[in-house]
């Protein structure tokens, strides 16, 4: 039973990180919308957990394929006040996090809401009965509090680690029946090569963004021609304007043109990593400004993805006849961030090299299930996570058969397992000792969760 706790406290801290900056606004209970009232369910010092916060937990919850589940719930509901709790207690102890921080956030989970509910802002402010402003104010405010409980937590928790005896003895202590059966896993690495995009490509992107200028100067609304033509997905609520933020925040290029404009100037075309943008400067203090962009990015030709093939096709003989090292090689030359400096493995949630067949992306998975064990595949266009064209080569290294869980292959699972349940401990101490120093008060409704007797 206490490592089937341990295995549900594991899953639910994950959910509620993944899920800690979701539309918890929007599914704020309003009764002039036709939903049901919400109400106050916990209070901790001045900060508060509304019914409409944890019926939204659980939902997504359930919603991930998990079994209704009332010990879910109540666990649920323990981590959402640990979180009031850490921000009440970070408000005392100064632990706090920067207005650039919060204010980058917010716009980049607005962007994400747009773009995955597929709802206009109109329809947004519809369906919400608020304005876009009202939306972005309540989300900051949400997002604030989770940055500052994810602090809270990394401050806690920054000097725990567990040594080799300890995952010995943590996986020694699982009955043998309730080990888990992992499926079949694989070992499969990836280098890869973005399309570079050619002058003449990145010549058309200037020539588009050079007439949008031209307009502006003409006296053309810059909201306006934002949402029309920007590629920055948040432009599609806030016209392009980025609020006000600090030296550090936005990219060194998008920075020095921010401090070299007069207020209300226009800025030539200028390169970043994420295109070319047009900037008007709308107000500067000190070292925090506020400033509206449109972005076009120059997209790569058929010719500069066939150059990106034939670059990596020429690595991958070079890798088979010269017995080059794969992780090697990735190190060096491929240009995936998140993969490259593990030598291009992918890697699970828990940071470990060998996936689950069931994990693993559906796309790769395609790639490897017609390759043998030890093969480097053909070049293979497809397309980043960031939207980039881009080839890559995959190495097939391992392929394990379906196995209940033993330290020898599962190492890594089990070492994070470990030390979850280290830091879930140190965070259950910390709230028996902290609630002390702040009021809480839970609706009687919830007693049966028996959070303040844990």
């Amino acid at each position: 039973m206490k490592c089937m706790k341990m295995q549900l406290t594991g899953m639910i801290s994950r959910f509620l990180i993944a899920s800690a900056l979701t539309l918890a606004w929007g599914n704020a209970l309003a009764q002039d919308n036709g939903f049901v009232v919400d109400k106050i369910i916990a209070k901790v010092d001045n900060y508060i957990v509304l019914k409409s916060e944890l019926e939204t937990a659980y939902q997504a919850y359930l919603s991930e394929g998990n079994p209704n589940s009332q010990e879910a719930k109540c666990e649920l509901f323990n981590r959402l006040i640990i979180n009031k709790l850490m921000v009440a207690k970070a408000e005392i102890d100064s632990v706090v996090v920067s207005d650039a921080e919060v204010d980058g956030n917010t716009e980049q989970r607005m962007g994400m809401i747009l773009q995955n509910s597929g709802n206009s802002p109109e329809q947004l402010e519809r369906v919400y009965g608020k304005t876009m402003e009202q939306i972005k104010v309540e989300l900051r405010d949400q997002i604030r509090e989770q940055l500052v409980a994810r602090e809270m937590t990394n401050v806690i928790t920054k000097d725990i680690t567990v040594t080799p005896a300890e995952i010995k003895r943590f996986f020694n202590k699982i009955p043998t029946d309730s080990l888990p059966f992992y499926s079949s896993d694989v070992e499969v690495a990836q280098i890869v090569r973005t399309a570079r995009v050619s002058a003449s490509q990145e010549e058309e992107a200037r020539k588009k963004l050079m007439d949008i200028r031209e307009r502006l100067l003409k006296g053309e609304n810059f909201t306006e021609l934002a949402m029309k033509y920007s590629e920055d997905p948040s432009a599609q609520y806030n016209g392009g304007e980025m609020g006000y933020v600090g030296r550090g925040f936005m990219v060194p290029e998008f920075e020095a043109q921010a401090f070299k404009l007069k207020p209300g100037e226009i800025s030539q075309p200028f390169k970043s990593p994420f295109g070319f943008h047009v900037m008007q400067l709308i107000d500067r203090r000190g070292n925090e400004y506020n400033s509206r962009h449109i972005l076009i990015s120059a997209v790569p030709s058929d010719e500069d993805i066939a150059l990106a093939e034939k670059f990596l096709d020429s690595v991958r003989t070079r890798i088979i006849n010269d017995k080059l090292k794969f992780e090697q090689v990735a190190k060096e030359i491929s240009d995936d961030a998140n993969t490259k400096g593990l030598g291009g493995f992918f890697t699970d949630d828990d940071g470990s090299t060998r996936i689950s067949m069931r994990d693993i992306d559906p796309v790769v998975y395609l790639n490897i299930d017609t390759m043998k064990v030890g093969n480097i595949s053909k070049p293979l266009h497809y397309r980043t996570d960031d939207g980039k064209e881009a080839v890559r080569i995959l190495f097939f290294k391992t392929k394990l058969p379906p196995h209940v869980a033993n330290l020898k292959d599962d190492w890594s699972r089990i070492q994070s397992a470990a030390l979850a349940e280290k830091k879930d401990i140190t965070l259950d101490k910390w709230f028996n000792k902290a609630r002390q120093d702040v009021f809480i008060n839970i609706d009687p409704a919830y007693n049966s969760c028996k959070i303040l007797e844990q």
